[in-house]
């Protein structure tokens, strides 16, 4: 009498679908990932003991007092909002974002109205930042 043998199975795992699928994936997440430019503002710290900086023909000046009021090339802003410091700007520079921007707040004044002011010029895309300092008085 003859019997038939019995195949053996393959116990192992096809892996060609799970490499297919992972590839898909991979595929999927770099298509729907979105890049976002981070903005960032350069700030340039001048020295307080150092020679004072050259002042160029155009300039935008935007002073915080010790109360947090605003004020841009001397002339006072109507309140404290953000827009309004943007709008101010705005106007100021003609919509020139590479005119260098000077920050001159008072040694009381809040961090944070030190900070909305940074962040209306860099919202607006100013990257030319200096912060103002006075020289020490060496006694």
């Amino acid at each position: 009498m003859k019997f038939r043998r019995k195949s053996k199975q393959d116990n192992g795992i096809n892996l060609t679908p799970l490499i297919d699928v992972v590839f898909l994936l991979l595929i999927f997440f770099m298509v729907t990932t979105t890049f976002t430019k981070e903005t960032r503002l350069l700030i340039t710290l001048p020295e307080a003991n150092g020679e004072p900086a050259e002042e160029t023909a155009q300039t935008l000046e935007l002073l915080v007092n010790a109360e947090g009021n605003y004020a841009v090339n001397g002339q006072n802003l109507i309140n404290r909002e953000i827009k309004t410091i943007m709008a101010a700007l705005q106007d100021a520079s003609g919509g020139n974002v590479e005119m260098p921007l000077i920050i001159t707040a008072d040694a009381q004044a809040s961090h944070q109205a030190v900070v909305i002011a940074m962040d209306a010029a860099g919202q607006l895309g100013f990257s030319r930042l200096n912060i103002a300092t006075q020289q020490t008085q060496e006694q």
